[in-house]
C-alpha cells in the first residue's frame, strides 16, 4: 500500500464506510517534489473525493464513473495560483509582511495578506498602522518568537513560532490537532426528510442540491468548487465590508454564484437561504455561528461542513491560521528546510487537500442523510491534515527542486486563466468566477 492509497483508506475508516479499491498512483515528482510525500496527499485527497462521488451515485441509482488519477491535472490544481493569470498578470501570493522573519531566538512565520490582518500584526508588534516594513522586521528581530506569537494571538493577528515536529507533537495544541479521524462526520439531533432531489446524472450526481458557502481563502472554496463541479448549486456569501483578495476569488470561485450579506445585520436573509439549503459550508472559528444565530436557523437534516486551521478542540481552537502558518507551527517548515533556514511545501497542499477531503465528507454525509434524514456535521482542519502528512512514510530528503506546473493544464474565460479541474473526466468548470457579489441572495427556481 502506498501513501496515496493509505490516505483514502484512512479517510474511509474514519467515517465508517467500506474501503474502496484504489489503484496506486506513482509519485510523478515534478512540481510537488518535497521531502514529505505531498503527491500522496494530493492524489489521495482527490481519490477520496472520487470514491465519495461514486458512493452517492450508487445511492441515487446511477452507474459509477470510472475515474482515473491524472498527475498533471492534480499537480496543476494544487499549484493553481502559479498558473492563474488576470489580464495576463500572475498572482501576487503574499504581502510584504507575510513570510518567515528571524527573531532574537528563532523564527516566526506571519500572514498579513488581508489589510485588517496586517494592521493587527503591526498593533501586536506595538507599531502604528503606517509603520514601514523595515521597522517591523527590526522589531521582530529583537523580540522572542514566543512573545510575538502570544501578542499576535491576543490582537487577532496571525504569527506563529517556527517549531520542530517534536516540539509540536509534544505540545497540548499539537496533540489536540492530531487527535481524531482525518475527516470527522458526526450526527446531530435534528432530522429532516430522507432522500435526495431528483434529476441527477452520472457526471452531475449532486444536481438539485443547494450549498450555502460561507468560506474564504482556499480550503473551503476548493471544497465548494468541487461540489459545484459535481452539479450542486453553490451560492457563496461574503461580508460586504471585508473584500476578498481578487486572485483568490478568481482561482476558487468557478461554477458558483456570489452575493454579499452582512451576517450580523441581515440575518433574516441568511435564514431564508438556510431554510431551503441542503448544505452549509463554513470557515468561522468555533462559536461564531452560534453567536450570530445561524446554527439555530439551519434546516433540519442539513449537512454542515466546517473547516478550521487548528481543529475546534484544544488550546488553539479559537486561533486564526492559514496553510503557511500551520506548516510553520507543525514542523513542516523545518522538515522542508532546516532549523536555521525554514522552508515550505511546494504548494498550499494542506489547504487544497483539506478542501477535497471536506468535499468528500460532505458528499458521504449527504449519502447517509438520504437514507435516514439525520443532520450531520463534517469537520476538517489544516492541522489534522498536516499531522497525516507528517506521519506518512516515504520521505525523500534528497529531491530535485519543485518544477513549475504544466502550463497546458489551464482553461480560459475571457481575461482569466485558471487551472483545469483536478478530476480528469471534467474538461473545465461550468463558468469562471462571476462578478464578486453580483448575484441576488436567493436560490434560483431551476435548482428544484
Amino acid at each position: 500500500m502506498n501513501a496515496h492509497t493509505r490516505l483514502v483508506n484512512d479517510y474511509e475508516a474514519g467515517i465508517g464506510v467500506t474501503s474502496s479499491v484504489i489503484t496506486p498512483a506513482p509519485d510523478p515528482g515534478s512540481n510537488l517534489a518535497a521531502t514529505l510525500p505531498v503527491w500522496s496527499l494530493a492524489a489521495g485527497s482527490v481519490a477520496a473525493l472520487i470514491a465519495a462521488a461514486n458512493r452517492i451515485r450508487a445511492v441515487r441509482g446511477l452507474d459509477p464513473v470510472p475515474h482515473r488519477i491524472d498527475p498533471a491535472r492534480i499537480t496543476a490544481a494544487f499549484c493553481s495560483e502559479r498558473l492563474l493569470r488576470l489580464n495576463g498578470r500572475p498572482a501576487t501570493m503574499f504581502g510584504d509582511l507575510s513570510g518567515f522573519f528571524p527573531t532574537f531566538d528563532g523564527w516566526v512565520r506571519t500572514h498579513a495578506n488581508y489589510p485588517h490582518h496586517r494592521a493587527r500584526l503591526l498593533a501586536a508588534l506595538g507599531l502604528p498602522v503606517d509603520a514601514p516594513l523595515d521597522l517591523a522586521v527590526a522589531h521582530m528581530a529583537m523580540s522572542r518568537a514566543a512573545d510575538i506569537e502570544d501578542h499576535a494571538a491576543a490582537h487577532g493577528a496571525i504569527a506563529v513560532r517556527v517549531r520542530t515536529e517534536q516540539e509540536w507533537a509534544s505540545s497540548a495544541e499539537g496533540w489536540a490537532a492530531a487527535n481524531g479521524p482525518l475527516v470527522a462526520i458526526e450526527t446531530r439531533a435534528d432530522r429532516g426528510e430522507p432522500g435526495l432531489p431528483v434529476g441527477a446524472a452520472p457526471f452531475q450526481p449532486l444536481r438539485g442540491l443547494r450549498v450555502l458557502d460561507l468560506t474564504r481563502v482556499i480550503a473551503g472554496p476548493v471544497a465548494t468548487r468541487s461540489l459545484a463541479l459535481l452539479g450542486a448549486d453553490v451560492l457563496r456569501v461574503d461580508p460586504p465590508r471585508l473584500p476578498e483578495i481578487p486572485w483568490q476569488y478568481a482561482d476558487t470561485g468557478q461554477g458558483k454564484r456570489s452575493t454579499l450579506i452582512d451576517l450580523w445585520t441581515q440575518l433574516p436573509l441568511v435564514r431564508d437561504l438556510l431554510a431551503s439549503a441542503d448544505v452549509l459550508v463554513t470557515g468561522y472559528r468555533p462559536g461564531a455561528l452560534e453567536r450570530a444565530g445561524l446554527t439555530a436557523a439551519m434546516r433540519p437534516g442539513m449537512v454542515h461542513g466546517r473547516v478550521s486551521a487548528w481543529g475546534e478542540a484544544g488550546p488553539w481552537g479559537q486561533r486564526r491560521g492559514f496553510d503557511s502558518i500551520v506548516q510553520a507551527a507543525t514542523g513542516i517548515s523545518i522538515a522542508e528546510g532546516a532549523p536555521a533556514v525554514p522552508s515550505a511545501l511546494p504548494a498550499q497542499a494542506l489547504d487544497h487537500a483539506s478542501g477535497y477531503l471536506l468535499a468528500a465528507g460532505v458528499i458521504d454525509a449527504l449519502a447517509a442523510r438520504a437514507c435516514d434524514g439525520i443532520g450531520r456535521d463534517v469537520r476538517v482542519s489544516l492541522a489534522r491534515t498536516a499531522s497525516w502528512l507528517l506521519a506518512a512514510p516515504d520521505r525523500t530528503p534528497r529531491h530535485p527542486p519543485a518544477a513549475l506546473p504544466d502550463p497546458a493544464e489551464v482553461m480560459s474565460h475571457g481575461d482569466v486563466i485558471t487551472a483545469t479541474p483536478a478530476i480528469a473526466e471534467y474538461p473545465a468548470y461550468t463558468w469562471a468566477a462571476p462578478a464578486y457579489g453580483g448575484d441576488r441572495p436567493a436560490w434560483p427556481l431551476t435548482t428544484r
